[in-house]
Protein backbone atom coordinates (compact mmCIF):
# COMPACT_ATOMS: atom_id res chain seq x y z
CA UNK A 1 0.00 0.00 0.00
CA UNK A 2 3.03 2.07 0.06
CA UNK A 3 3.72 2.12 -3.18
CA UNK A 4 0.29 2.76 -4.57
CA UNK A 5 0.56 5.73 -2.35
CA UNK A 6 -2.24 5.13 0.16
CA UNK A 7 -0.16 4.98 3.18
CA UNK A 8 3.66 6.69 4.00
CA UNK A 9 4.34 3.35 6.32
CA UNK A 10 3.49 -0.35 6.32
CA UNK A 11 2.72 0.17 9.82
CA UNK A 12 0.04 2.12 8.86
CA UNK A 13 -1.71 -0.21 6.68
CA UNK A 14 -4.22 -2.73 9.30
CA UNK A 15 -3.95 -5.53 7.00
CA UNK A 16 -0.34 -5.91 5.79
CA UNK A 17 2.04 -7.95 7.10
CA UNK A 18 4.72 -5.53 8.94
CA UNK A 19 1.93 -5.17 12.11
CA UNK A 20 1.70 -8.98 12.12
CA UNK A 21 5.44 -9.70 11.96
CA UNK A 22 6.50 -6.35 14.39
CA UNK A 23 3.42 -6.97 17.35
CA UNK A 24 2.24 -10.74 16.24
CA UNK A 25 -1.55 -11.39 17.48
CA UNK A 26 -1.43 -13.65 20.68
CA UNK A 27 -4.19 -15.56 18.56
CA UNK A 28 -4.65 -16.43 14.44
CA UNK A 29 -1.72 -15.51 13.23
CA UNK A 30 -0.95 -15.82 9.79
CA UNK A 31 2.45 -15.42 9.61
CA UNK A 32 4.63 -18.78 10.93
CA UNK A 33 7.52 -15.95 12.80
CA UNK A 34 9.09 -18.87 14.19
CA UNK A 35 9.88 -20.55 10.79
CA UNK A 36 10.30 -17.01 8.73
CA UNK A 37 12.62 -15.89 11.54
CA UNK A 38 14.82 -19.27 11.14
CA UNK A 39 14.80 -19.14 7.33
CA UNK A 40 16.24 -15.70 7.83
CA UNK A 41 19.48 -16.94 10.12
CA UNK A 42 18.05 -15.45 13.18
CA UNK A 43 15.71 -15.94 16.06
CA UNK A 44 12.34 -14.17 16.47
CA UNK A 45 13.31 -11.10 18.84
CA UNK A 46 16.64 -10.41 16.29
CA UNK A 47 13.82 -10.96 13.37
CA UNK A 48 11.58 -8.09 14.30
CA UNK A 49 14.33 -5.93 14.50
CA UNK A 50 16.51 -6.51 11.45
CA UNK A 51 13.02 -6.66 9.49
CA UNK A 52 12.08 -3.17 11.09
CA UNK A 53 16.01 -2.10 9.65
CA UNK A 54 15.02 -3.29 6.00
CA UNK A 55 11.69 -1.42 5.88
CA UNK A 56 13.49 1.71 7.25
CA UNK A 57 16.32 1.64 4.98
CA UNK A 58 14.02 0.60 1.99
CA UNK A 59 11.59 3.55 2.49
CA UNK A 60 14.93 6.17 2.84
CA UNK A 61 16.15 4.97 -0.22
CA UNK A 62 12.71 5.34 -1.86
CA UNK A 63 12.89 1.49 -3.15
CA UNK A 64 9.32 1.22 -2.95
CA UNK A 65 8.36 0.64 -6.69
CA UNK A 66 7.57 -2.90 -8.01
CA UNK A 67 10.40 -5.63 -7.74
CA UNK A 68 9.68 -8.27 -10.67
CA UNK A 69 12.18 -10.45 -8.89
CA UNK A 70 9.37 -10.76 -5.68
CA UNK A 71 6.15 -10.79 -8.21
CA UNK A 72 7.10 -13.04 -11.06
CA UNK A 73 9.22 -15.74 -9.40
CA UNK A 74 8.88 -18.89 -8.43
CA UNK A 75 11.56 -18.82 -5.70
CA UNK A 76 14.36 -15.43 -5.48
CA UNK A 77 17.52 -16.32 -3.48
CA UNK A 78 21.18 -17.91 -3.44
CA UNK A 79 22.33 -20.09 -6.71
CA UNK A 80 21.93 -22.98 -4.05
CA UNK A 81 18.58 -22.40 -3.03
CA UNK A 82 16.67 -21.84 -6.58
CA UNK A 83 17.96 -25.18 -7.78
CA UNK A 84 17.25 -26.86 -4.26
CA UNK A 85 12.74 -25.07 -4.88
CA UNK A 86 13.89 -26.21 -8.93
CA UNK A 87 14.77 -29.56 -8.23
CA UNK A 88 11.73 -29.66 -5.09
CA UNK A 89 9.08 -29.01 -7.63
CA UNK A 90 10.33 -31.85 -10.32
CA UNK A 91 8.47 -31.92 -13.76
CA UNK A 92 6.43 -28.45 -12.27
CA UNK A 93 9.70 -26.26 -13.05
CA UNK A 94 11.14 -28.59 -15.99
CA UNK A 95 11.04 -25.56 -18.14
CA UNK A 96 12.31 -22.93 -15.80
CA UNK A 97 15.65 -21.50 -15.44
CA UNK A 98 17.30 -19.79 -12.47
CA UNK A 99 18.36 -16.74 -13.73
CA UNK A 100 21.25 -13.82 -11.86
CA UNK A 101 19.40 -10.67 -11.17
CA UNK A 102 21.57 -8.02 -8.63
CA UNK A 103 23.30 -10.54 -7.15
CA UNK A 104 20.81 -13.03 -6.45
CA UNK A 105 19.06 -15.72 -8.42
CA UNK A 106 15.46 -16.11 -9.18
CA UNK A 107 13.22 -19.40 -10.85
CA UNK A 108 10.93 -18.18 -13.23
CA UNK A 109 9.09 -19.49 -16.19
CA UNK A 110 10.11 -17.96 -19.51
CA UNK A 111 8.00 -15.19 -21.28
CA UNK A 112 7.38 -16.88 -24.31
CA UNK A 113 6.33 -20.17 -23.11
CA UNK A 114 2.49 -19.13 -24.21
CA UNK A 115 3.13 -17.28 -27.07
CA UNK A 116 3.14 -19.75 -29.83
CA UNK A 117 0.09 -21.58 -27.60
CA UNK A 118 -2.49 -18.67 -27.56
CA UNK A 119 -0.87 -16.37 -30.53
CA UNK A 120 -3.91 -16.85 -32.63
CA UNK A 121 -6.69 -16.94 -30.54
CA UNK A 122 -4.97 -13.78 -29.39
CA UNK A 123 -5.81 -11.86 -31.81
CA UNK A 124 -9.18 -11.27 -31.94
CA UNK A 125 -8.40 -9.26 -28.93
CA UNK A 126 -6.91 -6.35 -30.06
CA UNK A 127 -8.01 -2.97 -29.61
CA UNK A 128 -9.44 -2.49 -33.46
CA UNK A 129 -11.97 -5.06 -32.67
CA UNK A 130 -13.28 -3.15 -29.38
CA UNK A 131 -16.48 -0.88 -29.05
CA UNK A 132 -17.77 0.92 -26.69
CA UNK A 133 -20.93 0.25 -25.16
CA UNK A 134 -22.42 3.63 -26.03
CA UNK A 135 -22.14 2.80 -29.45
CA UNK A 136 -24.68 1.02 -31.64
CA UNK A 137 -23.93 -0.50 -34.76
CA UNK A 138 -25.36 0.67 -37.76
CA UNK A 139 -28.56 -1.37 -39.07
CA UNK A 140 -28.12 -2.32 -42.92
CA UNK A 141 -31.15 -2.45 -44.63
CA UNK A 142 -31.58 -6.30 -46.41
Amino acid sequence: MVRAGVVRHPSQWVHGGYREIQAPPKRYAIIDLREVSALCGAVSSQFHRAHCDWVTDALQRELTGRDDRWSEAVAVGSLAFVEKVKEELGVRAMHRAATGVDGAFALREPGEAYTSVFAGENDVLRLDNSRFYEEKPEIQDT
